[in-house]
């Protein structure tokens, strides 16, 4: 990003209130960029998210010889089952949602690929997908450490006769990228495939949302429990046509968050109790916490309490396995409870965009919170009125590290946020939205 500015500074806020709408969602998104390239037929995706980790799929796909126009929101994709360019060098950014799904699916179809990103994309582990991959026949090379990006891959034999075996427990991405790429493998062999889970599988939510989009390209998965899941022989995209892509789920959190410590209402639209997103679930952490919460089919309510006067939410002890990116709100709403809050189970924050436990605790601290963490946990303790600290935020090049220390503007002092603009990963607009439902 051209002239990217350095800071940002929040001036003390005490209320919040008004309507926004929702951009698309990032998860969803790539997911529909992807399976759409790989259907059979063309395919109008509407409400597409606009920002750097859908500009770097909708590159690859351009790169791979995919037919790709966009008008706006709106892009049509020309699906081709199988990529036409079979020689490429990708640069994958930091997209997480982009260059696993993209290995599984070079990877069965075989070419002459290398896959890249920035620095940060070369410390986030891939060897439990490239294991599997191999597996099942796949020729993937690593071309620095080992289990990291960046990657070579080449053509391989495929045998699907027996299961593949993927961890759990690390990123929820790599069973994603399986799944996604096992049609392919399917219909080249025609043959079922199965994909076993080793050990605990975290953040099913989001494979929920990977069941369904490939249902709703035409492939219906078979699953046992979390642990089994078959793709039936012959099994083969197809386009549906138009399809509608919800508001992004993550990003409501921040603005459920704000209506529970600004006193409200405010009216996110876009994403409802219709949603497939499992972030939605976050309105159970603010309605717990002690705001009101209202959901419609697409669009949610939520009115609170007004921190700046005085006012407490109720703290928390709670596992946040199933809605890791929302639980790093509920980590800044901490600062405003009546005693401290426990996150539990958030270990795979360690393997994002930047390492989120030591961040979060880092920048916390900052603000003059007592702040302790773990493995996989963090306990904030809240400050009192007076003991705020001015501080600046440092964001690491993590898009909801900027979103969720907005939140820390209503403690009474100026917080200035260092690179605002790494927002753009996920919401560019987020700050201009942000000042339009936060008055002083």
């Amino acid at each position: 990003m051209t002239n990217r500015p350095a800071r940002l500074v929040l001036n003390p806020a005490s209320r919040a209130s008004g309507t926004l709408r929702l951009p698309g969602s990032k998860s969803i998104s790539n997911r529909a960029l992807l399976l759409a390239a790989l259907a059979e037929g063309r395919s109008v995706l509407h409400g597409l998210l606009s920002s750097d980790d859908t500009d770097v799929m909708l590159g690859a796909l351009r790169a791979l010889g995919i037919s790709v126009q966009e008008e706006g929101e709106t892009v049509v994709i020309q699906g081709a089952r199988r990529f036409p360019v079979e020689s490429a060098e990708l640069f994958m950014g930091n997209a997480g949602t982009a260059i696993r799904p993209l290995t599984a699916a070079l990877a069965v179809q075989g070419g002459d690929y290398t896959l890249s990103g920035v620095p940060r994309m070369h410390e986030r582990p891939i060897g439990d997908l490239v294991d599997a991959l191999r597996m099942l026949g796949a020729r993937v090379e690593y071309l620095g450490n080992e289990g990291y990006p960046p990657l070579r891959i080449g053509r391989g034999q495929l045998d699907a006769r027996r299961p593949i075996r993927v961890k759990g427990n690390v990123s929820s991405q790599f069973l994603t990228a399986l799944l996604m790429a096992a049609p392919l493998v399917a219909c080249a062999l025609s043959a079922d495939v199965m994909i076993e889970v080793e050990g605990e599988l975290i953040s099913k939510p989001y494979i929920q949302i990977t069941l369904n989009l490939m249902d709703r390209f035409g492939v219906r998965v078979k699953r046992d429990g979390w642990q089994r899941f078959t793709i039936p022989a012959g099994a083969a995209y197809r386009t549906p046509g138009d399809y509608s892509i919800e508001g992004d789920a993550s990003s409501a959190s921040y603005f459920m968050a704000l209506g529970a410590i600004g006193g409200g209402t405010v009216r996110i639209e876009g994403a409802g109790a219709n949603s497939i997103q499992g972030d939605m679930a976050f309105a159970d952490v603010v309605r717990d916490m002690g705001a009101d919460v209202t959901l419609h089919a697409d669009a949610i309510e939520v009115r609170g309490i007004r921190v700046a006067q005085g006012e407490r939410l109720r703290s928390f002890d709670r596992d946040f396995n199933l809605i890791p990116d929302a639980a790093m709100t509920a980590a800044a709403l901490a600062l405003y409870a009546d005693g401290p809050c426990t996150l539990r189970n958030i270990g795979s924050w360690r393997v994002k965009e930047t390492d989120r436990i030591d961040a979060m605790h880092t920048e916390l601290a900052k603000l003059g919170a007592s702040v302790e963490s773990g493995s996989d946990w963090l306990t904030v303790y809240p400050l009192a009125s007076g003991a705020w600290k001015e501080a600046e935020i440092e964001t690491y090049d993590d898009h909801r590290m900027a979103m969720c220390f907005s939140l820390a503007a209503f403690g009474g002092v100026p917080v200035t946020i260092l690179d605002p603009a790494c927002v753009g990963k996920t919401f560019p607009e987020y700050f201009t939205v942000y000042s339009s439902l936060v008055h002083a």
